[in-house]
């Protein structure tokens, strides 16, 4: 199930990051001050609201479906949605390591993919990723990504400036209606 976790769940996305903490640090840039707490996620959650209400950003985060207990499994962000002649927006995501080659990131991305080319009409997404994140790598391609470049000392992760492939998915369904 994707949506947003609410300003209450803060506790669940501390308990994805910490559960996963080890896991992310080596995909993910590095954390600011506080990342790791519920008050920084209860103020988060509002800022990210905000932040789609302003159509900037997309942020939903993966929870399991038909558990017990509601529990964070992943987050997938549309970030640095650009309109005008562009449409274009950024995708990242992340999964727990422990749910990784079970089919649940595809699944979810697919749905991302659909409504970031329907509901909100962009005809481009980039996803970068690390050259030696071979699953990352592997699951862009099988959603129809292709390598569009190579970013040195693209992004500060785990300590270091790491180099990062460029890739990006182009909305078919919008440039052939957009010719109409």
């Amino acid at each position: 199930m994707l949506r947003l976790a609410e300003p209450l769940e803060a506790h669940l996305v501390v308990d994805y990051l910490d559960r996963n903490r080890a896991h992310l640090v080596r995909w993910e840039p590095d954390p600011p001050p506080g990342f790791y707490t519920e008050g920084y996620w209860h103020e988060r959650i509002h800022q990210l609201r905000r932040e789609e209400d302003e159509g900037r950003l997309v942020r939903v985060h993966l929870f399991e479906r038909d558990a017990r207990e509601a529990r964070v499994v992943g987050t997938i962000g549309l970030s640095n949605i650009v309109r005008g002649a562009f449409h274009n927006a950024h995708l990242g995501f992340g999964l727990d390591g422990a749910l990784e080659g079970r089919g649940f990131m595809r699944e979810a991305l697919e749905g991302m993919i659909a409504y970031a080319f329907g509901p909100l009409e962009l005809h481009r997404l980039e996803a970068n990723h690390q050259p030696h994140n071979l699953r990352s790598a592997g699951l862009l391609r099988r959603l129809g990504f292709v390598p569009t470049g190579y970013a040195r000392d693209y992004l500060h992760i785990d300590g270091a400036w790491r180099d990062h492939v460029q890739t990006a998915l182009i909305n078919d369904r919008w440039r052939k209606s957009s010719r109409s």
